[in-house]
């Protein structure tokens, strides 16, 4: 850690956010005092535990265990349990990462305290204000004072909102994906097909994978918990003519056993795995099917074909209209099938599937470093 620089307070509390972090902390030592509050959002070992010594995270300097609830209980118990420790560090300014629950309550608290407030990953939407995470996108960005936009069309999603522009003292600067750096780091590791089982839980290790021979799916949205979607989406996967290796988020496996549901035969249900070991089943398998904006932005770098479980994304970038091997299929079969079809059809993706892990390579963005020296150049001012 850097002798000199500003302290910053990071807010972290789920799996994606902690990628991120984990992304941009060697750059944000070298150059400043960061310490870390994890909420507690993610709160088991195989959605955040073990993702710090996996990803050379320290230990935070709070950990707040918060956990599972409504809405409503989550942020406000974040908010009680977030203000007097903020109060005390008085950092120079807090660090809030996408658009969690977690991203809310850090930004509220900062905003309630007048402490300057900086939000990586600004600038997303998905224009569904249907998506708990889409409100809490537009309230941090409006709250922030530097935007730091991983893309520029995010960056003209908050000038369009007249974030940074007119009467607005806040700074938008577009700095690249901090998850992308850290997809190009791995990647080298993770091309050989034994990588599927490297690292990997026991219950894929059982599997007897091999590249190109299964979907990998990961659904974790509440709207995808309700008894109609539960009953669609498990329908896709039973339908898409491979092997399914479904890695349940512990919100989505309650759901399925609350509603009485039962997965098809051939959809295999194994725990949240480690990074490394998810991006090697995202790079061997033939497709992936997700509701997530992190998995659907790895698909893309690794070019596997991608079943987006959403009608909308505020990731468009990774779509086929816009050149990519994503398709936006909801939870409709024969948009799930026909897109299936299309971008991994059966003769086709097991020699893609091998051809793809071989040769991965995925460009780092440099999003840690211009980070930090956006905040740097953002508090000296």
């Amino acid at each position: 850690m850097t002798v000199g620089g500003r302290r910053l307070t990071c807010v972290v509390g789920t799996r994606p956010q902690l990628i991120k972090a984990a992304a941009a902390w060697p750059d944000l030592r070298a150059r400043h005092r960061p310490v870390l509050i994890d909420t507690g959002q993610h709160y088991d070992d195989g959605m955040a535990g073990a993702f710090f010594g996996e990803l050379g995270l320290p230990a935070p300097a709070h950990q707040l265990g918060v956990g599972s609830g409504t809405h409503a209980r989550q942020v406000a118990a974040m908010l009680d349990r977030l203000e007097p420790i903020l109060i005390g560090q008085t950092p120079d300014a807090v660090v809030v990462f996408g658009d969690t629950n977690s991203t809310l309550a850090g930004a509220l608290v900062a905003a309630k305290l007048d402490l300057p407030l900086a939000h990586v990953e600004a600038g997303l939407r998905s224009f569904d204000r249907g998506m708990p995470e889409e409100v809490n996108r537009v309230v941090v960005d409006h709250l922030s004072g530097l935007l730091l936009a991983p893309n520029v069309e995010a960056a003209g999603n908050l000038a369009a909102e007249r974030i940074g522009a007119g009467r607005s003292s806040a700074r938008v600067l577009v700095v690249g994906d901090l998850m992308q750096d850290l997809c190009a780091a791995t990647v080298p590791a993770v091309r050989e097909e034994a990588a599927i089982r490297a690292g990997a839980s026991e219950e894929v290790r059982a599997l007897g994978l091999r590249t190109g021979q299964y979907v990998f799916a990961t659904v974790h949205r509440a709207e995808n918990r309700e008894p109609a979607a539960i009953h669609a989406w498990t329908r896709i996967l039973g339908e898409l003519g491979q092997p399914v290796v479904l890695a349940l988020h512990p919100g989505t496996r309650q759901a399925l056993d609350e509603h009485g549901s039962v997965l098809p035969r051939r959809v295999h249900v194994v725990p949240p795995q480690g990074y490394r070991a998810t991006l090697a089943l995202e790079l061997h398998a033939a497709a992936v099917v997700t509701d997530s904006g992190g998995v659907q932005r790895e698909a893309a770098w690794l070019g596997t074909p991608c079943l987006v479980l959403r009608e909308t994304t505020e990731w468009g970038g990774t779509l086929e209209a816009a050149g990519g091997r994503a398709a936006l299929v909801g939870r409709d079969l024969d948009r799930a099938l026909a897109a299936m079809a299309r971008l991994a059809p059966p003769k086709r993706a097991l020699a893609g599937a091998v051809a793809r892990s071989a040769t991965a390579t995925v460009p780092p963005a440099g999003a840690g470093a211009a980070i930090a020296a956006a905040i740097e150049d953002w508090l000296g001012s």
